[in-house]
């Protein structure tokens, strides 16, 4: 039990730190996470992958408070653009929650592999342009975009962030700019996914006590307690890092788990 504690809250710090350092409310480190460690509670099979998804959408509700508050006190949050995205954010989630509830386990796992292999090669070769101010941007397209990211923010159980952060950065914000408003996008995600998983699960009897719905609270509250404590200092990480590095890691970052994420999906 003190072990099973200590990891999450070991990786609860890696989470929030990532979390306030690339915007990504730490998802792409939780999930991988939960699934090994819930196999290893003995989890029924079946579940582990969307009770995965939604214990990490559900910490970060809280680690994106933190993150948002972070950069918002540096004045890097571009709420105009995280306002006029938000309402697509909010619907794509709720239907990327129910789509996930009925796909099979395998293609959860490909999924969310390949989705951050793919994102992290188009991060890496994606060079920012000219800014373009939020107001200037149409309402359709901007509900359009924040729908996709909101629908596989949900499937793949993260924050936005590998979505929301090369797309600001192609509409020319600047990678503290993007980081910190994609922090902010973060929030309705989490909140709109994690609702509908406690949703969807209600009526589920395999699921093991300490179940609210799909979310798993002993690993929710471990890994909340340390990634809150943490998100702060990656928040002051990302305004000191040089802008170009702070992109590189963050792509690396993603590809390097994205290919383990791959290979354990194909080898199962």
């Amino acid at each position: 039990m003190l072990q099973t504690l200590v990891l999450y809250l070991g990786f609860g710090c890696l989470a929030g730190l990532l979390s306030g350092l690339f915007g990504i409310g730490g998802g792409i480190v939780i999930v991988p996470f939960l699934m090994w460690q819930l196999a290893r509670e003995g989890f029924p099979g079946d579940l582990i992958p969307i009770t995965a998804i939604a214990t990490s959408l559900a910490t970060i509700v809280v680690t994106s408070i933190s993150s948002v508050y972070a950069h918002h006190r540096r004045g890097a949050v571009r709420w105009p653009l995280a306002m006029r995205i938000a309402p697509g954010i909010l619907a794509g989630t709720v239907l990327g929650s129910v789509l996930a509830d009925h796909l099979p386990v395998i293609v959860l796992k490909l999924s969310f592999a390949l989705f951050l292999l793919a994102v992290a090669t188009r991060m890496l070769v994606t060079n920012d342009g000219g800014a373009v101010p939020p107001w200037r941007l149409g309402v359709l397209r901007m509900t359009v975009a924040g729908a996709a990211i909101g629908m596989l923010s949900a499937i793949v159980g993260i924050g936005g962030g590998t979505l929301s952060v090369p797309l600001f950065a192609r509409l020319g914000f600047n990678m503290r700019e993007a980081v910190a408003t994609s922090s902010a996008c973060g929030f309705p995600i989490a909140v709109a996914g994690s609702a509908s998983y406690i949703l969807l699960g209600w009526q589920q009897p395999a699921l093991p006590a300490g179940s609210l719905g799909y979310v798993y609270l002993p690993a929710l509250a471990g890994i909340v307690v340390s990634s809150v404590l943490l998100a702060p200092l990656g928040a002051r990480l990302a305004h000191r890092l040089p802008t170009g590095h702070l992109k590189k890691l963050f792509a690396l970052a993603i590809l390097v788990i994205g290919g383990r994420m791959l290979w354990l999906a194909l080898s199962a």
